[in-house]
């Protein structure tokens, strides 16, 4: 069976502690009852191998790497068609799911983990849980709250429309290659927020124009958004945009839009 080297473009690092793979399949609750999985970027299947063996789901394994892929269907026969060559960043979910919900797993690389938890959010009707592994950092940032340094755009987005947990790290050496830093397991379980109660194309906006310029209080910061003179006088708009939680910003958006007046 031909190996599979770690290709450093790719961001890969392939786990190879087993205990921790059972930890991070278990950390999975079926939440609202789905069965259908993805797990992004397999490698070399060390939580394939545990999928597979559990059997709760009905698991297709994405990868961009086709010695990963060639690897897989050669060590399991039986399950070829579960392997697919493909981007999640750029599959067409409904192609391969339709309409029904699915979770997703992965050890994810870190150089796209930020970009899948953005696609995440495009199918946020159809995915009720994410389990994955990142850097230890982002996780921290993605579950902080209102008033920490590393609360940012992908922290109230994604909070915006899941129950976000930081679980537990994991050192680097139970990696090949091990990476230069430690990583961490996120859980993401869906909220019952179908739609806020305002523009969520404004809120997007506000949100990456109030983090983007976060020293500034968000009356100087909102400028672009072309606030007008009574909106300016919002005590809301002394504050910086790290201190405002997802219900702040809801709040804001719809002062903005003129949802308040």
């Amino acid at each position: 069976m031909k190996h599979v080297r770690a290709k450093k473009h790719l961001g890969q690092h392939f786990l190879k502690d087993q205990g921790i793979a059972l930890k991070i399949v278990n950390s999975l609750t079926k939440h609202n009852g789905y069965h259908k999985l993805v797990e992004i970027g397999p490698g070399t299947g060390v939580l394939t191998d545990i999928l597979l063996e559990q059997a709760k789901f009905d698991t297709i394994f994405f990868d961009v790497d086709r010695d990963s892929i060639a690897f897989l269907k050669e060590k399991y026969p039986a399950h070829q068609e579960q392997f697919v060559l493909a981007d999640f960043l750029h599959q067409k979910m409904e192609d391969v799911y339709g309409s029904e919900p699915f979770g997703i797993v992965g050890n994810f690389p870190y150089n796209i983990s930020s970009q899948i938890f953005f696609r995440v959010l495009a199918y946020k009707h159809q995915i009720p849980e994410v389990v994955g592994m990142v850097q230890r950092e982002v996780g921290l940032r993605i579950a902080a709250g209102p008033g920490s340094k590393t609360y940012g755009i992908l922290s109230v987005f994604l909070q915006a429309f899941y129950e976000v947990e930081y679980l537990f790290s994991v050192p680097p050496e139970v990696f090949n290659p091990p990476p230069k830093v430690t990583s961490g397991v996120l859980r993401l379980k869906r909220n019952n927020v179908e739609k806020l109660d305002c523009d969520e194309k404004l809120f997007f906006q506000t949100v990456k124009q109030g983090f983007n310029n976060r020293r500034k209080t968000l009356r100087n910061a909102l400028k672009p958004l072309g606030l007008s003179d009574a909106l300016k006088e919002l005590p809301i708009l002394d504050k910086r945009a790290e201190q405002l939680s997802v219900a702040d910003f809801v709040e804001l958006t719809k002062a903005i839009s003129g949802g308040e007046d």
